[in-house]
């Protein structure tokens, strides 16, 4: 998530856009399939910092959640493809 009072920034928006058309893309998905990019700021030492977490939900069938380890503006195509393998 973008922080409790944070709204995230324009750049950050267009990212978690381009992000959920490459899913999109690469799984195949059709519109009535929703995906959803947020980024988790984790406080706790065993977490491995800020990451961006991808989940697709189809109708009828249990959500799948994949993570990024980078801060959302930071996350390749690369590191997308990488995650959803």
């Amino acid at each position: 998530m973008f922080g409790l009072f944070r709204k995230p920034s324009q750049a950050e928006r267009e990212k978690a856009a381009a992000i959920k058309e490459q899913v999109r893309h690469l799984r195949g998905l059709g519109e009535e399939t929703t995906i959803s990019v947020s980024e988790i700021q984790c406080g706790d030492a065993s977490c491995p910092g800020t990451e961006t977490v991808i989940l697709i939900m189809r109708p009828g069938a249990k959500t799948e959640a994949y993570k990024v380890l980078a801060p959302l503006i930071e996350v390749t195509e690369t590191a997308v493809a990488e995650a959803l393998k």
